[in-house]
């Protein structure tokens, strides 16, 4: 203890330049919003670095799960080309991803939190794969969230497993739409509130999202109807959804970009003015 007391005291100025300088550094950030963005950028490409490596790790240990998802993928995709003849009408869901307006990328996980209110995942791609900010992510699943920031190498996503989280999604078996969020409870149950009433939910129904944002195509799955309650308003529903998606076990996502977007942007800030 005394050898640290007496390090402090040697350095005692060179400690307060830290610490002065830190707070400087620090409210520089929160003050100027281009030099934050700039700070979150810098900060994605070192912890990316870091979670690629600790990621490899863990990907070897995970083979056999990894090979099981791409098993599925592989089977899905063998069931639509064989079967699109024939059932049309079953493939909704899937025709609307492959809109020639979508284009979809594959990347990784390096970094994956679950634990708090407010998590964010780390994948492997970022503005030199063409990945920007409010593109879709998901899984051959469902959806796991929308990228929030990038840098070169790397982008981090806003997981639906946060509270800041709000995504467009909708019955499957009708067009009552509602908002995605989480109360930041379970890992496995999502809410989706602002439901009509008048709407004909049932425990298991299908939630899919809605297609009314320029993020995701409509009907990529999210997960089944779990409880469901009338809200002290009386107007609506607020229902919790399990998620088809294990969201502590991710590996490979798929990026969404809508090509049209910045086009209905346009236009709908026309309409707003």
């Amino acid at each position: 203890m005394q050898q640290i007391i007496n390090f402090v005291i040697r350095n005692k100025t060179f400690l307060l330049f830290l610490l002065l300088f830190g707070i400087s550094f620090a409210l520089t950030i929160q003050s100027h919003s281009f030099h934050r963005s700039k700070f979150i950028n810098s900060a994605n490409f070192l912890t990316g670095g870091i979670y690629k490596n600790a990621n490899s790790i863990g990907q070897y240990f995970n083979l056999k799960e990894e090979n099981k998802i791409l098993i599925e993928e592989n089977l899905k995709l063998k069931s639509l080309i064989y079967n699109v003849n024939e059932t049309p009408s079953e493939l909704i869901i899937d025709s609307s991803t492959y809109n020639q307006h979508f284009n979809f990328k594959s990347a990784i996980v390096y970094k994956n939190s679950y634990a708090s209110a407010n998590n964010y995942i780390t994948i492997n791609k970022g503005l030199k794969d063409g990945i920007k900010q409010d593109y879709g992510v998901i899984t051959s699943k469902g959806i796991v969230g929308i990228i929030d920031h990038t840098s070169n190498n790397y982008a981090t996503v806003l997981s639906v497993l946060n509270t800041k989280s709000r995504i467009n999604a909708q019955l499957k078996k009708s067009n009552h739409i509602g908002s995605l969020k989480w109360n930041g409870n379970s890992t496995k149950l999502v809410q989706l509130t602002d439901v009509s009433k008048f709407a004909p939910v049932n425990i298991a129904d299908t939630i899919v999202t809605g297609g009314q944002s320029t993020i995701f195509p409509k009907g990529i799955p999210i997960g089944i109807v779990e409880d469901f309650a009338i809200d002290i308003s009386g107007d609506t529903y607020t229902i919790d959804i399990e998620l088809f998606n294990d969201m502590t076990n991710l590996g490979h996502v798929y990026i969404i970009e809508n090509t049209n977007a910045e086009e209905i942007k346009s236009l709908q800030n026309l309409v707003d003015e």
